[in-house]
């Protein structure tokens, strides 16, 4: 009977963090659509337009630190509880925005990047330990991406349809989805506020473990190489659907010129690249359990560099169907795209379990350091914004979208060698219990 009720109790917890898995996704999505959005609102370039996935993304390197200390002292209920409260407030703040200025949506952007931080910080780790580890741990992190990629289809669906005229975008366009994702976020704190989560760590004996530890999960090399492996990796996630976002709707005439096309299908476009990545992290899902992160994530990162080279030297006379939606009557259409653009939305089934395992090689065998591990890793995140950066840079320096693009294969290129080498632990004489 109480072997029954911990495995019942597992299960929900399971189901829990799966559920906000969903809503990380939901949240940070929003920022790239929303760069459109701020070009025309606001007259910024490309570099200053991505502010939201700045404020979003450097919020991690505040916070992810941190949000392993509230793990480790409070626990993980109580630190996504916390999380979604500060989620709410930084929403709230991004809806004012419009009429008060473009400091005032990066502040909100910020505020909504440490909510997503500390429930990445709470997530990944919950399903890794909540499956065992190793390649069941990656399973369940993949299925927790599959409704990850599920919502992150609906935001770049959704705001294509709000957005409509790029030219004519103001933030007060985004304001229904705006409060979808408030609605999201306290439907979510009323779930998990009622939900018996078990923790799988207890914070104050890990705390009694490590407080005069002379280790700590700094002392890994593997851990440390696995840190920089998900910083690149935001390149390679993010980078793809943001650029060829801009790149299409771009005019042929721009200073970063463009194809000039409607930014709804081209937000589905975008939606079509996490299509692909909720089909990777569900078969990833399935899968999962019977391959080793290690060769997967060697297989994706080698299949993604060679999907960039294509991608940039195929020429753009060179075009191939893609499906869109017309929001007015809600049905499919075909467009023509480029298809070096293409192959960039296939990078979509490579990424899509880049996260989970890289976390997973990351973490492996670190025992009682996982909690603080995992927020120093949730730190890392920022490299998101910093490789975003990188590559906007190459953009108006280059003048060329498709030229930037050498940002995400070089970053491809690393995790490759992470997951071939770099992720062996050679520290296994270091105590972890």
């Amino acid at each position: 009977m109480e072997n029954s009720k911990k495995k019942q109790g597992s299960i929900i917890a399971i189901l829990a963090m799966i559920f906000l898995f969903a809503m990380i996704a939901f949240v940070r999505y929003l920022c790239s659509p929303m760069a459109i959005i701020l070009k025309n609102a606001f007259q910024v370039p490309e570099s200053l337009a991505q502010v939201g996935n700045y404020g979003n993304f450097g919020a991690y390197l505040l916070m992810g630190v941190a949000a392993g200390l509230l793990i480790d002292k409070f626990g993980y209920k109580k630190t996504a509880l916390a999380a979604l409260v500060v989620g709410v407030v930084g929403l709230l703040i991004q809806w004012v925005s419009g009429s008060m200025g473009f400091v005032v949506y990066l502040i909100g952007a910020l505020i909504s990047g440490l909510c997503m931080c500390m429930l990445n910080t709470v997530v990944n780790p919950m399903l890794n330990l909540l499956g065992g580890g190793g390649s069941t741990g990656n399973q369940l992190i993949q299925i927790g991406g599959v409704f990850n990629s599920a919502a992150a289809v609906c935001v770049y669906m959704l705001m294509g349809s709000l957005i409509g005229d790029a030219s004519k975008a103001k933030v007060a366009d985004a304001a229904p989805a705006l409060f979808i994702a408030l609605a999201i976020f306290i439907f979510a704190l009323v779930v998990i506020f009622f939900t018996k989560i078990e923790e799988p760590q207890h914070a104050s004996s890990n705390s009694a473990k490590t407080a005069n530890d002379k280790y700590s999960c700094y002392s890994f090399r593997h851990f440390k190489l696995g840190m920089l492996a998900i910083a690149v990796y935001g390149a390679v996630e993010v980078g793809p659907p943001t650029y060829i976002l801009g790149y299409l709707t771009a005019a042929k005439d721009a200073v970063n010129p463009g194809m000039g096309m409607d930014a709804g299908y081209c937000g589905t476009l975008a939606a079509v690249y996490f299509i692909f990545m909720l089909i990777g992290r569900f078969v990833g899902g399935v899968f999962g359990g019977k391959i080793s992160p290690k060769a997967m994530i060697a297989t994706v990162s080698f299949a993604a560099m060679v999907l960039v080279v294509v991608g940039m030297v195929l020429p753009t006379s060179m075009t191939v169907k893609c499906p869109g939606i017309d929001y007015t009557t809600m049905s499919f259409v075909w467009g023509e795209v480029p298809a070096g653009i293409f192959a960039f939305l296939l990078i979509g089934l490579c990424a899509s379990v880049m996260w989970g395992g890289i976390f997973n090689l990351a973490t492996e065998g670190l025992g009682k350091y996982t909690a603080k591990a995992s927020g120093a890793f949730m730190m890392m995140v920022v490299g998101f914004a910093i490789m975003i950066g990188i590559q906007a840079k190459v953009v108006d320096f280059t003048h060329s979208y498709i030229t930037s693009f050498i940002v995400v294969l070089l970053s491809a290129a690393y995790i490759f060698y992470f997951a071939m080498w770099g992720s062996k632990n050679v520290n296994t004489d270091i105590p972890v219990e």
